[in-house]
């Protein structure tokens, strides 16, 4: 229940401070970074001296970006310099910066940032060796903590996500950030993505070589996309989304009597498919608006979620007008009645939330009858969009149907023919594959972004971003390049000391 309830949010993040005293500050700091699950507020003055002396030896030796790291003691930045470890500079830098934001009474210092509420008690044992304490504050009034998605920032909490789960973060996380206070849509989001990828994608055949390709990415192949195997699993789901509505079509490869029609063939009942996407668009859209009341509430209570056109109001409207197209539909003169009157409740609602967005007067008004028209515009255009689901399921359907109907005219031919088929078959379904999967993807992610998020989303957040750096336990000459004396120096030598 506990775990249920974890995964519907953002990771919960605690206000922290990082106390040590003045001489064990660096130390802790080079802690945290190697632990990579704080983010440190910085100084924000940015004036020369919180630039800090690591930071001006880099621009006075014009060094290309380096990829920064820590030397576990304290080094001689002139030995760094003269050694040319722009790496170990780059992150003293970065140190330095975070030091200058430090609060310093006494001989104790403190900076203060955000960690991951299961992080603060690991992290804490942490720094302890190092003289150094993890202090949990409150959260500042009117402060959103930084957002992190399960799946997504520390390495800590990508390892202990399910794979499944780490595959469809980048969905939403291309969209924006999610506001610290709203439900996480990330699995959700995922699953009716792939659901509409296949409908799109509905082929056995190519839904498998998709899976075939998800197999490939698990095991790391081709290594050029190495960097692409967590989204193994999301490869795969769509693979075996379209290999589902594939079956459910009779197609395999096309229209070639592989497999039968277990629901209807595309192109033959093209209005079926038609209603039965428009429907689903119309349910979709539904739990969107759900969604979003229950966002708005987190975000504001009851007021924001009442007369939001994100909220109630605009899911009152909403089902009014899913009512009243129900009787254009069925001529019922009941729902025509009933939808009529729910969605003028809605109007009412939404009208109120608008107009309080606006300076008021004749002009306010005006303003917000336009918004009510764009609203009401807009429900209807978004529940036919989804009619583009079974669009691209025939333009699938047909384009397999004339490889078929090619490969099946030139296998008569003699031996001839059945190679110019064979050749037909094989280059046609490969086109066929290549467009439709880039088409049908493309697709997809514009009814989740456009038509879905954005009723679930009014706002955006602010990413946390963990201070994270390699650190270097080395000694002596083990640092790296450079002489050795010049070398034991920058890694033994005090913060800072200048040398004649």
């Amino acid at each position: 229940m506990l775990r249920a309830e974890a995964a519907a949010v953002p990771v919960r993040m605690r206000r922290v401070a990082v106390v040590a005293p003045e001489e064990a500050l660096r130390e802790s700091l080079v802690r945290i970074a190697e632990a990579g699950c704080v983010e440190i507020d910085l100084a924000g003055d940015g004036g020369p001296e919180a630039r800090g002396r690591a930071a001006a030896r880099l621009q006075r030796m014009r060094a290309e970006s380096a990829q920064p790291a820590l030397s576990e003691e304290a080094p001689d930045l002139d030995a760094l310099e003269r050694a040319g470890r722009t790496d170990l500079l780059a992150g003293e830098a970065q140190l330095e910066e975070r030091l200058g934001g430090a609060v310093r009474h006494g001989s104790v210092a403190a900076v203060a940032g955000w960690c991951p509420q299961a992080e603060v008690g690991p992290t804490a044992a942490r720094i302890a060796g190092a003289g150094g304490a993890l202090v949990p504050l409150r959260t500042p009034r009117g402060v959103d903590p930084p957002t992190l998605l399960t799946g997504a920032g520390t390495a800590s909490t990508a390892a202990t996500a399910r794979p499944v789960r780490r595959s469809f973060t980048p969905l939403v996380t291309t969209y924006g950030t999610v506001p610290y206070a709203d439900l996480d849509p990330t699995v959700p989001a995922g699953i009716v993505y792939v659901v509409m990828f296949g409908l799109m994608f509905g082929d056995a055949g190519h839904g498998l070589l998709l899976v075939m390709v998800a197999l490939l990415l698990r095991a790391g192949r081709p290594r050029r996309l190495a960097a692409l195997r967590p989204l193994w699993p999301f490869v795969a789901g769509a693979g075996l989304a379209a290999t589902s509505a594939g079956v459910a079509y009779g197609e395999f490869f096309g229209p070639t009597g592989v497999l039968p029609v277990l629901w209807l063939e595309p192109l033959e009942e093209p209005m079926q498919l038609l209603a039965a996407t428009v429907g689903l668009g119309a349910v979709l859209l539904a739990l969107a608006y759900t969604a979003g009341i229950v966002n708005r509430w987190r975000e504001g209570g009851a007021a924001a979620a009442l007369y939001a056109t994100t909220g109630i109001a605009g899911a009152t409207l909403y089902l009014g007008v899913v009512a009243v197209a129900g009787y254009v539909w069925l001529g019922q003169v009941t729902y025509g009645v009933l939808g009529g009157a729910i969605a003028a409740v809605g109007l009412a609602l939404s009208g109120v939330g608008l107009y309080a967005t606006t300076a008021g007067g004749p002009g306010g008004a005006v303003q917000t009858g336009i918004q009510l028209f764009d609203v009401v515009v807009r429900i209807g255009s978004n529940v036919v969009s989804f009619a583009r689901l079974a669009a691209f399921g025939l333009t699938h359907a047909a384009l397999g149907a004339i490889v078929w109907d090619g490969t099946t005219a030139l296998a008569g031919g003699g031996p001839v023919g059945a190679v110019a088929a064979v050749v037909v078959f094989l280059v046609g379904n490969a086109l066929a594959f290549a467009l439709e999967a880039l088409v049908a993807g493309v697709q997809a992610l514009r009814l989740e972004f456009y038509e879905l998020f954005s009723r679930l989303f009014e706002g955006e957040g602010r990413p946390f971003r963990p201070w994270h750096l390699p650190v270097q336990h080395v000694t002596g000459t083990a640092v790296g390049a450079g002489p050795p004396a010049v070398v034991q120096a920058a890694v033994r030598g005090p913060v800072g000391e200048e040398k004649a």
